[in-house]
């Protein structure tokens, strides 16, 4: 593999990558739309829409795969192959987590429990870290990796906040105890997704300066 081929295939990795971080924010974005307005349709588009995700996580393992086979990247390259790996891995339980939103959507009961709002603050913040996460990795930087990290706290206080307000509710009206008990696996599953983009500014902060840290 000549010098120029092979900064072309890095290059092309990272652009999958980048491609991959922009479908999963969206499959996110309309897990929790479809959520908000009970619009089943959508959930559908999303739980169909993961085959999207996990083909990009094998195009991305083949690449990987194929560089390390084909070149011995140097130590900053190893950095970025085997972290572009781990992020591919990190967006595809993302977009599981999305695709466990849109089924927890189909199984919610007429008469629907409006989530509340401190739902859509966890969703908000989330698909914030996801999209600041990917552009600390676009830009190679590793402060806005830790500052977004750190509003994963965030998150942790809304999901112990809602998880106790749904437990009351389903104290006071057992009627909606089916609902309430999705939308507590609702929250379970965007506590993930933040916990998720965490690893991915770990993985920045690895590619950047080669120290392994826990910003969990």
């Amino acid at each position: 593999m000549t010098r120029t081929h092979y900064q072309h295939s890095l290059d092309v990795l990272k652009t999958k990558v980048l491609e991959m971080g922009e479908k999963s924010h969206k499959l996110i974005a309309d897990s929790i739309q479809a959520l908000d307005l009970k619009d089943i349709e959508l959930a559908e588009q999303v739980i169909k829409g993961d085959k999207e995700i996990d083909d990009y996580d094998l195009m991305i393992e083949r690449c990987v795969s194929q560089l390390i086979a084909r070149e011995s990247p140097t130590a900053g390259d190893m950095r970025f192959v085997t972290s572009c790996f781990k992020i591919s891995l990190d967006l595809e339980r993302m977009s599981d987590n999305a695709v466990d939103i849109a089924k927890s959507t189909r199984c919610l009961e007429e008469g629907h429990t409006k989530p509340p709002g401190n739902i859509l603050k966890m969703a908000g913040l989330g698909e914030e870290m996801l999209r600041q996460s990917m552009r600390a990795f676009d830009t190679l930087d590793e402060d806005l990796a830790r500052a977004t990290a750190r509003e994963d706290d965030k998150i942790d206080r809304l999901f112990y906040e809602t998880q106790q307000e749904l437990i009351e509710m389903m104290s006071e009206d057992r009627t909606i105890i089916n609902n309430a008990s999705y939308l507590l696996f609702v929250i379970r599953y965007l506590e993930r997704i933040g916990d998720h983009a965490c690893n991915i500014c770990e993985s920045v902060v690895y590619m950047a300066s080669g120290e392994r840290v826990d910003l969990n």
